[in-house]
C-alpha cells in the first residue's frame, strides 16, 4: 500500500477528510461525514443550475471560489451597461423575513 493510500484509509477510519482530497476540494473544517453531505449538496446545486437554468437565488458559500463568481457578476453588468467595472460595487439589504 502506498503512503498516500495509507493516509487516506486512516483518515476515512478517523472520519477526517483525506489529505489528497483537502488539496483538491473546497475548504472546510467539517468531519468527513459532514464534508461528503456538503459536497453532494454542492454538486446538486450545480447540476440543478445546469439542468434548470440560472437560479433566482445563489448559494454563495457553495461555490469553490465565491469571489470569482461575484467578480464575474460585476464584469457582466459592466459589459452590458458599458460601465467601468471598478466603479461598481454591491449593496446589501438585510431583512428579518425571507420571501422568494
Amino acid at each position: 500500500m502506498s503512503e498516500d493510500l495509507d493516509k487516506m484509509s486512516n483518515s476515512i477510519f478517523d472520519n477526517l477528510v483525506p489529505p489528497t482530497w483537502v488539496k483538491k476540494g473546497f475548504l472546510s473544517l467539517k468531519p468527513l461525514s459532514s464534508w461528503i453531505i456538503d459536497c453532494n449538496a454542492r454538486i446538486d446545486f450545480l447540476n440543478t443550475w445546469i439542468k434548470d437554468g440560472t437560479p433566482k437565488v445563489y448559494w454563495l458559500s457553495g461555490f469553490f471560489f465565491p469571489q470569482a463568481f461575484l467578480t464575474g457578476i460585476l464584469q457582466n453588468y459592466a459589459r452590458k451597461y458599458t460601465i467601468a467595472v471598478d466603479k461598481l460595487d454591491f449593496t446589501f439589504n438585510f431583512k428579518d423575513d425571507i420571501t422568494f
